[in-house]
């Protein structure tokens, strides 16, 4: 498809519209003479664009169009200025797209031109190989799992493929069959939805090159791109225009890519993708170009729209509601997709995943080499996104440099986080063993529940000696939220235990001892119940980044407002909370002779993640969770359940779903 610029068959007016609209946007725009201090990725594009266009439609403006962008660019002495000149980004995003325009218009363009741009993409290629090869088992060259690897490889691919320099090609092919065997199989990524919308399109453009050039399918290698777009799609925020911003986001708009929801879609027959495809071309583009804080953009994928749009695949609007993404620990769950529905997204595994982590660690005793860059990734585990009535109301502390536990909705332990943060790797050297991870699954549509345990403590410092802290988080059918945590010290080393919750804005005490959340016309009542005797308060919380090296001017600020709540000096800590969104009322604590309990108008959620052991005037069980709601029951890892007098589960073995 690239190389050729052939799309599948079938009409595509709106995509040929959004092409000849692209090509001609830079028209009153002067290339830059000398290289400026910040990115030049957008003169790939600015090139690319109106050559296709010129390929498609003909017409000499869009050829000379192309031609001022590219004579900018081969006259550049080097391609990348502030940050690894020739080696990184700028370079592989230049490779990608001038290697495309001359392929696709190169008998076009002027003979001198023509001979200066392919001096230039050899010039550069070679440049660029040479540091792969000399930086193995350092920088992006060996960072499987990293936007800066597939974008320099695929640059490097593009390039070696349209100049016949097989020496590039081979290097890139053998790379990316590593990273598709390496990347985690439910689809996640660790590095967030903005670098997945970033560096996952490569992924897919690599695979084009490689199909086409040598007729080698590898698009279902590995599992990966097959179900990325699941991963994608739920972390979508309600009504689909913003994300959940786990991992370093630049903002809550970016994270769109019409195009790799095209080629998903016409890939693997998704009609989901194609829909989102639909929105992210049409309603949603100008916005998220308009608001998005990363560069080039969405509207510079004109391109990738044109060619990889399939018009045979049937497009639908999506209806799954949960979800969770086992290598990355992430559950997702929601009350539906329309602008008012309510979202929370919940996440603990060790830096990149647990087969990132797995697998880098046998890279660095086997080879010496560091293939985890985890310069995206966040001391998140046990933290948690909520999203309600068209406002983000549990918040996540987007691009951070130096990373802290404190900017996430966590736990402190004496006012410290993680072991090792504040600092931009934040997972860099710590033990193997240091794992946060995910345990005591429910999920499904069936049920309109959502369970799950994240076991954090090993990620606090030793000298701590925290011993347990375990965070159970419950998302009921109707979107109320409740959250168990449990922490646990060394005998006789008492430790104060915070709580924290950031918002947009302060939350706001109520005469009932609740606190208010507001965010525009959006609320949610905030009750805990335990400790019965906290210190509380409310504090801001700065947060400053610059998102990219390549333009070192670039600064990014968040504003979020902390609540915490701190125990007592204590060798164990307990904190339950239910947050309720809209005008519902905020719930009541259930008695129980054991295990902990909250209910809501229609439903019950009754905990017991460690002991097992759940006792109340109606229930007895000897399991993990008890869920009740709309006539039915659910539990988590139950051996027993007696509801009401009547026995609905007696067994050996732990289960999970619906009984009676």
């Amino acid at each position: 498809m690239l190389l050729s610029a052939t799309p599948p068959p079938g009409p595509r007016p709106a995509k040929e519209v959004r092409l000849y609209e692209e090509a001609a946007r830079h028209r009153g725009l002067t290339p830059p003479r000398t290289h400026p201090l910040a990115s030049i990725t957008w003169l790939g594009p600015a090139a690319s664009n109106p050559a296709l266009a010129h390929r498609v439609g003909g017409g000499p403006a869009h050829l000379t169009e192309s031609c001022r962008w590219i004579e900018a660019a081969v006259r550049l002495p080097h391609w990348g200025r502030a940050h690894m000149p020739d080696h990184d980004l700028d370079a592989g995003w230049l490779l990608h797209h001038l290697s495309l325009a001359y392929r696709w218009i190169g008998d076009d363009l002027p003979e001198g031109l023509r001979a200066l741009l392919r001096y230039k993409l050899l010039l550069q290629g070679r440049r660029m190989y040479e540091f792969a090869v000399a930086s193995e088992g350092g920088w992006w060259s060996s960072s499987y799992w990293q936007n800066h690897n597939w974008i320099c490889y695929a640059g490097l691919a593009t390039a070696g493929y349209v100049l016949g320099k097989e020496e590039w090609t081979a290097r890139a092919k053998e790379n990316l069959g590593t990273v598709l065997d390496l990347m985690p199989e439910d689809g996640s990524h660790a590095e967030g939805v903005v670098y997945w919308r970033y560096g996952v399109p490569f992924l897919a453009i690599h695979l084009d090159l490689l199909q086409e050039a040598e007729g080698v399918d590898w698009w279902d290698r590995g599992g990966f791109l097959s179900r990325t777009f699941r991963y994608r799609l739920h972390q979508t925020a309600p009504g689909f225009a913003r994300n959940v911003d786990h991992g370093d986001c630049h903002d809550r708009r970016s994270g769109h890519s019409a195009g790799l929801y095209y080629r998903l879609a016409a890939r693997y027959g998704i009609p989901e993708a194609q829909w989102m495809g639909d929105l992210a071309s049409g309603d949603l583009l100008r916005q998220e170009a308009a608001e998005s804080g990363v560069r080039p953009g969405i509207l510079p994928e004109a391109y990738l729209e044109y060619l990889w749009y399939d018009p045979s695949v049937p497009a639908a609007r999506p209806t799954e509601t949960r979800a969770f993404f086992p290598d990355l620990g992430l559950l997702a769950a929601r009350t539906g997709w329309d602008d008012d529905a309510t979202l929370v997204s919940f996440k603990a595994s060790p830096g990149g995943g647990h087969k990132a982590w797995e697998t880098s660690a046998k890279h660095r005793a086997e080879r010496g080499w560091e293939t985890l860059n985890q310069g995206h990734h966040h001391p998140d585990s046990g933290s948690f996104v909520m999203v309600s009535q068209g406002e983000y109301l549990a918040v996540d502390e987007g691009y951070s440099n130096r990373k802290r536990a404190a900017h996430h909705n966590l736990l402190l332990v004496d006012g410290q986080g993680y072991a090792d943060e504040d600092r931009y790797h934040v997972y860099k050297d710590l033990p193997f063993e240091r794992q946060a991870r995910q345990r005591d699954v429910l999920v499904g549509d069936e049920c309109g529940w959502a369970h799950a345990t994240a076991e954090i403590a090993a990620m606090y410092a030793p000298g701590l000696g925290v011993r347990r802290l375990d965070r159970t988080l419950v998302f009921t059918p109707s979107g109320r939220l409740v959250l168990l945590d449990l922490a646990e010290s060394e005998p006789g080393e008492g430790r104060e235990w915070t709580f924290l919750l950031q918002t947009d804005r302060p939350t706001e005490p109520q005469p009932d001892g609740t606190r208010l959340i507001r965010s525009g016309s959006a609320v949610a009542r905030v009750r805990q119940f335990h400790p019965r005797a906290a210190s509380v308060s409310s504090e801001v919380t700065e947060v400053e980044a610059n998102p990219t090296s390549s333009t070192p001017e670039l600064r990014l600020t968040r504003t979020l407002h902390t609540f915490r709540s701190t125990t007592a000096r204590s060798a164990t800590g307990l904190f339950l909370t239910a947050i309720t969104p809209g005008a519902g009322a905020p719930g009541e604590q259930v008695a129980c002779a054991a295990g902990h309990g909250v209910a809501f108008d229609g439903e019950t959620v009754l905990l017991s993640p460690v002991a097992r052991q759940i006792r109340t005037a109606g229930v007895e069980a000897d399991a993990a969770a008890v869920l009740l709601g709309d006539g039915a029951a659910y539990v988590v890892a139950a051996t027993r359940l007696r509801l009401n007098g009547r026995v609905l589960l007696d067994g050996t073995e732990p289960y999970t779903g619906k009984v009676g």
